[in-house]
């Protein structure tokens, strides 16, 4: 019988994907990270109403060094980094795994919205979207190795939000219809700028607004405060729209311009990961978004020194530096990479 660890955090994605895997027949235990020295008691209520034994792994100064900090360090070079990408790959299935595995686990299963196969014909671990577009996590784990993706189990990917949470009820979940976190775990108030400056012990001085020319517009509050794409919460009245266009940390200056200015057909990215294949072909047509919430978009792909270029069809609004630049073949996850600045 093959052993699993589920990683527990006492929410519904979680507690019903442990409930499935004891459904199939798995020998279960629950694992949880302390990552942020929470409370995790809700964790250890479900491993105890599921019968199950439970592990938690206190983890604090790793998540520090391998997750906050180059979030701190990727804004400060003026990026907009996406901090559950590097946890999935670092953390969850990286420590998490490796105390899985040394427990004589043979899998970790999450409540991600995805689903993972392996390839008859190639041997490769294939990452796939889940039933659930909405629900679709595959964005967050395209960084996932062919080793993790191996060790991986995702119960969760045949089956909506709305079925998830049917199942919840019926075996009496408390918290069935407890809305989705939408939150960064250690930012739960959203207030990056001041948690930044808390935890690098700084504070980031105010700089120019500057247009495409350079030209003066006016003071911001801190270049960490601001991402490309951003309108609302300027603080600057110039006669007309106004947007973040891109930032020039090394100058502390914060470029404004009109809308369309932040639309283009070529996005690079770097530290690619290939799932679908060691490397793809010049000129291979994906689908591919630049953003979690955006919707994929057609597009060709070509190898670069630093990475990867993609030639999109239709121009893509405010391609962000730090972001992640997911690919598809249909609905399995080509690969994908760290957007950086063209």
């Amino acid at each position: 019988m093959k052993k699993v660890m589920i990683a527990l955090s006492g929410g519904v994605d979680s507690s019903v994907a442990a409930h499935l895997l004891q459904e199939t027949g798995f020998a279960l235990c629950g694992g949880t990270l302390n990552l942020t020295g929470a409370s995790t008691q809700d964790a250890a209520q479900a491993a105890e109403r599921l019968s199950i034994p439970f592990y938690e792994f206190d983890e604090q100064d790793a998540f520090r060094e391998q997750v906050i900090r180059p979030f701190a360090e990727s804004y400060e070079r003026g990026e907009t980094p996406n901090p559950c990408i590097i946890c999935n790959r670092r953390i969850k299935f990286g420590i998490l795994l490796e105390r899985a595995l040394a427990l004589g686990c043979d899998y970790v299963a999450t409540g991600h919205y995805a689903k993972v196969q392996k390839d008859a014909a190639t041997g490769r671990m294939l990452l796939y979207r889940a039933k659930d577009n909405k629900k679709d996590q595959t964005y967050m784990l395209y960084q996932l190795t062919q080793e993790q993706l191996a060790h991986a189990l995702f119960p969760l990917g045949d089956y909506s939000k709305d079925e998830i949470r049917a199942i919840a009820a019926e075996i009496g979940l408390k918290n069935a219809q407890k809305p989705d976190s939408q939150d960064i775990c250690f930012v739960p108030d959203g207030d990056y700028g001041t948690f930044l400056e808390a935890f690098q012990g700084k504070v980031y001085p105010p700089g120019d607004f500057v247009d495409e020319e350079g030209k003066f517009l006016g003071q911001h509050q801190g270049i960490i405060r601001y991402t490309v794409g951003q309108r609302k919460g300027l603080g600057i009245a110039l006669g007309a729209p106004a947007f973040v266009l891109r930032k020039d940390a090394a100058q502390n200056q914060v470029v404004l311009g009109a809308e369309d200015r932040l639309f283009t057909k070529r996005v690079a990215a770097c530290d690619v990961n290939w799932i679908a294949w060691e490397k793809p072909v010049d000129g291979t047509k994906v689908t591919a978004k630049t953003r979690y919430s955006q919707k994929e978009a057609s597009a060709k792909i070509y190898a670069t020194e630093t990475g990867v270029m993609a030639e999109f069809e239709e121009p893509q609004r405010a391609p962000a530096p730090g972001q992640a630049m997911v690919f598809y073949d249909g609905d399995v996850v080509v690969g994908g990479g760290t957007i950086i600045a063209d």
